[in-house]
């Protein structure tokens, strides 16, 4: 795996973001935008990243939905986004309180199995200590294996299974080592 690096979205990777989009609806996958924060529906970058900014902030997040910050995997070798990751700033939520979790992540199908998602969800784990995050839940559909070993990998617990739109859900705990201060 080549190194990555976890960004804002902004407008310099917008015909890049687009692309992945396309390859996203393409695919029908149906897992294929998890973690994109809203991507699916925006048909522009500037809808997008108008989504995200109000998002991440609780004046503007809209009712019934959850603060969150979206970021961009982006290779360091050639600036291509592989991957987009969020980070839920908490899952008082129904509906992520059982089987969302505080991260949602997608790598491009061309750059799938080459260690990108395991990476992203620990370069995310590091935005989750800023935030003094200390712990945090991240799900997978019962048969998303390669899901399951990324988050294994990032030291995930399993808790249990639930039943969430007619799918198993399995829920794991990763608790976040936060650095001590002065």
């Amino acid at each position: 795996m080549e190194e990555i690096k976890l960004i804002a979205p902004s407008m310099e990777y917008g015909d890049d973001v687009m692309q992945f989009r396309r390859e996203m609806i393409e695919t029908e996958d149906k897992d294929s935008f998890a973690g994109c924060n809203g991507l699916r529906k925006c048909q522009n970058i500037n809808e997008w990243l108008d989504y995200l900014a109000m998002m991440e902030h609780d004046d503007t997040c809209p009712k019934g939905m959850v603060t969150s910050t979206t970021y961009l995997a982006v290779r360091t070798s050639d600036n291509k986004v592989v991957g987009i990751i969020d980070l839920r700033h908490h899952i008082n939520h129904p509906v992520l309180g059982l089987w969302a979790g505080h991260m949602g992540y997608t790598v491009r199908r061309d750059e799938r199995n080459k260690g990108y998602a395991k990476e992203m969800v620990r370069l995310n784990l590091e935005n989750c200590r800023k935030r003094n995050m200390d712990r945090v839940m991240i799900t997978c559909s019962r048969d998303n294996i390669a899901s399951e070993k990324v988050i294994l990998a990032n030291g995930g617990v399993f808790e249990r299974e639930v039943l969430a739109e007619g799918e198993w859900i399995k829920r794991y705990w990763i608790e976040v080592e936060l650095k001590c201060k002065g």
